[in-house]
């Protein structure tokens, strides 16, 4: 337990100074479920070393959730309250920090309930994040909160305490805390990142072809696409890693240019639902067909949220250098499992890395933001010339260029 405290401490640390980096003075949001209170207070105390002037704390609770879905008119399931909007709202005109702690820590709340109503209630996430975060109003960090709950989930062959010690184990590894100053490790990271992020920019590709088991998928690309990774900017200038762990390079797709066949490599918690087995069919842009082994109506549902729902805001490449992906473990979070593969998002698209603003203009917009992972060492990514030449860029999860 000990071990466990101080790594809390330390990754707390990590999410308030590198992660969010938390300025003097700054209003700071947090947003967590239920389980992770000791994470949460850690969070607090550290931004409040750190010369927070409030930490504003908002916790949801998953069994909550499930009433409303089992109980609640079915007309009322999109409804978000105006206080929850104006919140984030608030936030982001307060220019504040937002941290948000992500893991199933009560992963068995949504079981057996109706997938197509759950897809249905996005909470905690809320429609204004994506245009949020588009404006660069706030210095923001996603990190992962261990939990018993989420560890019995990761690892369901081990005694709860033997899982909840090695899911621990795992995101000291995944966050680089095992070293002596895990913030100069992730600026050394994410300047490993940006290095292919440059490459890639430099060869202005027209799309991007993913190749492999169950999938064949032309992702065309603005002119202007750009390729970020590792930390970003806001408005005022503060620099911050927006996820903790990260490993992805990303961009921004041309919405209208999108098509073939999808399938996903790990399985997607979507809004506490588990989707598993994704197969998506694309045509001229937008996904006509969704299948999955399990949970399908949860991804349906989320896709015909809005017209941009059923459309791509993200392509990002993952490099087999990384931490997650060699650990071979699915950890049924989205957040870590998204940096251990490539993946596409359906949904929202981010509005920085397209530099010519007419192109800006067509990006994709829309009140969600869904990733699924569609990476593995069979998938093949070839980068796609204006005059049609392909250039292989990821092949058994080594760079090409």
């Amino acid at each position: 337990m000990a071990d466990h405290a101080v790594a809390t401490k330390r990754l707390a640390e990590l999410v308030v100074q590198r992660g969010a980096n938390v300025q003097p003075g700054q209003i700071v949001g947090v947003t967590a479920t239920t389980g992770k209170e000791e994470m949460t207070r850690a969070v607090a105390r550290a931004a409040y070393e750190r010369g927070a002037r409030w930490v504003d704390v908002l916790v949801f609770d998953r069994w909550v959730k499930r009433a409303r879905v089992e109980l609640a008119p079915d007309d009322s399931l999109e409804f978000v309250p105006q206080w929850m909007i104006d919140r984030l709202d608030w936030l982001s005109d307060q220019r504040a920090a937002r941290i948000t702690l992500a893991g199933p820590s009560e992963p068995e709340a949504l079981e057996g309930v109706d997938q197509a109503r759950a897809g249905r209630d996005q909470l905690p996430y809320l429609p204004n994040s994506s245009r949020v975060v588009n404006a660069g109003t706030t210095n923001w960090c996603v990190a992962p909160a261990p939990t018993r709950g989420w560890a019995r989930l990761v690892h369901p062959d081990l005694t709860e305490e033997e899982a909840y010690g090695r899911l621990w184990e795992e995101i000291v590894h995944v966050c680089r805390l095992d070293g002596d100053d895990p913030a100069e490790a992730w600026h050394h990271r994410g300047g490993e990142l940006q290095s292919a992020g440059n490459r890639l920019t430099e060869r202005r590709f027209d799309a991007i072809r993913l190749t492999g088991p169950g999938t064949d998928l032309t992702v065309g690309l603005f002119h202007s696409s750009s390729w970020h990774a590792g930390d970003s900017e806001t408005v005022a200038g503060i620099r911050h890693f927006a996820n903790i762990p990260t490993e992805e390079v990303f961009t921004t797709p041309d919405p209208a240019r999108v098509d073939g066949v999808v399938t996903a490599t790990r399985p997607l918690v979507l809004y506490g639902s588990v989707v598993d087995g994704i197969r998506v069919e694309f045509e001229a842009g937008r996904a006509v067909r969704i299948d999955a082994e399990r949970g399908a109506d949860a991804l349906r549902s989320a896709a015909q949220r809005d017209d941009g729902a059923s459309l791509l805001g993200e392509i990002a490449l993952v490099d087999g250098s990384g931490r997650i992906g060699s650990l071979g473990t699915v950890f049924w979070e989205t957040l870590v499992d998204e940096n251990a593969a490539s993946h596409i998002a359906l949904g929202s698209a981010y509005l920085s890395p397209v530099e010519d603003a007419s192109e800006r203009q067509r990006a994709n917009r829309s009140s969600i933001h869904v990733d699924f992972m569609i990476g593995s060492p069979e998938l093949c990514v070839d980068g796609v010339t204006v005059a049609g030449e392909s250039v292989a860029v990821l092949r058994q999860g080594v760079w090409q260029i």
